[in-house]
């Protein structure tokens, strides 16, 4: 359910805007949709885990208000990430 060190530092390294860039809406935004695309896996097998479904909410949330942030602040960068991660369609 939760991603690796590794992972993590890849995510950064490719949506980052420089090499240790954690803090950038871009990033946040890659590692929570990371997560949240793990816990979607793990309610496949685990569909009464309610207690995990109220983090993913809370997560899917977070990500909503940060690409609303993202894309009031710097249109273009929105739409990079969007098609980068393949959120909308």
């Amino acid at each position: 359910m939760t991603i690796t060190t590794i992972r993590k530092a890849e995510l950064v390294q490719e949506h980052g805007r420089a090499t240790d860039d954690t803090g950038s809406p871009e990033v946040q935004i890659a590692i929570l949709t990371e997560r949240i695309n793990n816990l979607t896996d793990h309610f496949q097998s685990n569909h009464k885990d309610n207690h995990s479904r109220r983090g993913l909410l809370m997560m899917v949330n977070k990500r909503r208000t940060l690409l609303a942030y993202l894309k009031k602040v710097d249109e273009a960068r929105y739409g990079n990430l969007i098609k980068k991660l393949g959120l909308r369609k």
